[in-house]
């Protein structure tokens, strides 16, 4: 290609010939990473006088001696850079070709990109999507990744699972949230359950529509049980582990109470919790303050025969007493293996150890459960199943509720006001009496 003679200003007539690289084929000269310049410095200049662009810093001689003088021995004619590319007759395919050789052997040669790994284009900025190694969790702190340099990770928030052929529905427990619960016992940790964000809402906003349906059934068989919103009844899936010898920050069940005053209160309430093989109703009290728990001793102190009826009563030897026969002596001994625990080792205070209930005067806690198979909670009958079992439970939750907290009874005063009215007999007013003695 003819080479142009360039006089920079101030510069002595006289200058001999730049030496230019040939230019390179239009598909080369695109290349991003193309060495050659096309920048001009602009400054005025007389306009007879001729001027060339600026050589390039990046600007190599040619390696080839032959390639050499036939650059120094071409000259143009053109003072305008574009013009002359556009009138100069276009180069040879071989040397077109000739020219991509020698630039992709020394810039485009770069080792293949490894299986699983391609470019995505997110926004304007350009990242790599790894793959890893089967199993292999990117999101986790410590986890290698072989990268370029410039390169930037772009690993992908996990979508929530798909229902599939199961929709999701009020009045009952998706398969997928047992699921997610089982995932969680697995992967008990912060990082996890944020990268699985999506999972947890998902399952979380199953899990309170299916206490708000089941709220409507427990309060049909227990009218005291206040119709309250899902937050004041489910539990949070936050453990407290400043004491806890076990550091696990998540509990793998979903729960709720209801009591008359929701999740949490003195009064007797009934219990549900949902997991993989672990699912759980129940009712009591559990763990009371110490003035509660005297009370329910004084209770069974002097009247245990009304809690053995509650015991005794048919499907609650059935369902949670594992069969046990209408006896005292088995309901009882049943039901303290239940709470058995917590219980005291040695008798409670101001009872003696020969006492005939000493059994239920040791324990702490009193309280009546079953465990679910997955297959009780799941499906459209497992709202009807959950709701029979807490009807069960009624009496119990009924009677601990009369111990521990009693309904006000009406006063003395107000019991003989109710007997006059109801025999005809009016209240004599006072004022009129001191005007008779007047």
């Amino acid at each position: 290609m003819p080479q142009r003679r360039s006089h920079f200003p101030g510069a002595s007539s006289s200058a001999t010939p730049l030496k230019q690289k040939r230019a390179l084929s239009p598909a080369a000269s695109s290349t991003p990473g193309s060495r050659r310049s096309k920048r001009v410095k602009s400054s005025p200049v007389d306009p007879t006088t001729k001027i060339t662009a600026k050589k390039s810093p990046y600007f190599e001689h040619p390696t080839s001696e032959s390639e050499s003088e036939s650059v120094e021995n071409e000259e143009s004619g053109y003072e305008d850079e574009d013009a002359s590319a556009a009138s100069s007759p276009p180069e040879s395919e071989s040397e077109e070709e000739e020219g991509n050789e020698e630039y992709n052997s020394s810039e485009d040669e770069k080792p293949a990109k490894k299986p699983g790994r391609k470019i995505i284009v997110k926004g304007k900025t350009n990242g790599t999507v790894v793959t890893g190694k089967k199993g292999q969790e990117l999101w986790r702190p410590g986890v290698k990744v072989d990268m370029e340099a410039g390169e930037a990770v772009f690993i992908p928030l996990p979508k929530p699972r798909s229902p599939g052929n199961t929709p999701y529905e009020e009045y009952t427990v998706h398969p997928n949230t047992l699921l997610f619960m089982g995932d969680l016992a697995k992967n008990n940790d912060r990082e996890w359950l944020k990268m699985h964000d999506a999972d947890y809402r998902q399952a979380k906003k199953d899990w309170d529509s299916f206490v708000e349906s089941l709220t409507e059934k427990i309060i049909e068989n227990d009218e005291t049980i206040p119709e309250l919103p899902p937050k004041d009844l489910t539990f949070r899936i936050y453990r407290d582990i400043r004491f806890s010898p076990d550091p696990t920050p998540y509990k793998t069940h979903f729960s709720a109470a209801w009591s008359r005053t929701g999740r949490k209160g003195p009064y007797a309430g009934y219990y549900v919790q949902i997991q993989p093989k672990g699912s759980f109703v129940g009712a009591g009290v559990w763990h009371p303050e110490a003035a509660p728990l005297a009370l329910l001793r004084r209770n069974v102190d002097k009247k245990s025969r009304l809690l053995k009826e509650v015991l005794k009563e048919e499907r609650m030897r059935k369902e949670f007493l594992k069969g046990a026969k209408k006896d005292d002596k088995e309901v009882v001994k049943k039901f303290v293996e239940i709470n058995g625990e917590s219980a005291l080792k040695t008798k409670p205070r101001d009872y003696s150890a020969d006492h005939p209930e000493i059994a239920l005067l040791r324990l702490r806690n009193y309280t009546i459960g079953k465990k679910l198979k997955d297959e009780e909670v799941l499906g459209k009958d497992g709202l009807s199943r959950i709701a029979d079992l807490l009807g069960v439970l009624t009496p119990f939750v009924t009677y601990l509720n009369s111990v521990v907290m009693p309904d006000e009874a009406p006063s003395s005063d107000d019991d003989d006001d109710d007997e006059d009215e109801a025999n005809g007999v009016e209240e004599e007013d006072d004022n009129e009496d001191d005007e008779n003695e007047e």
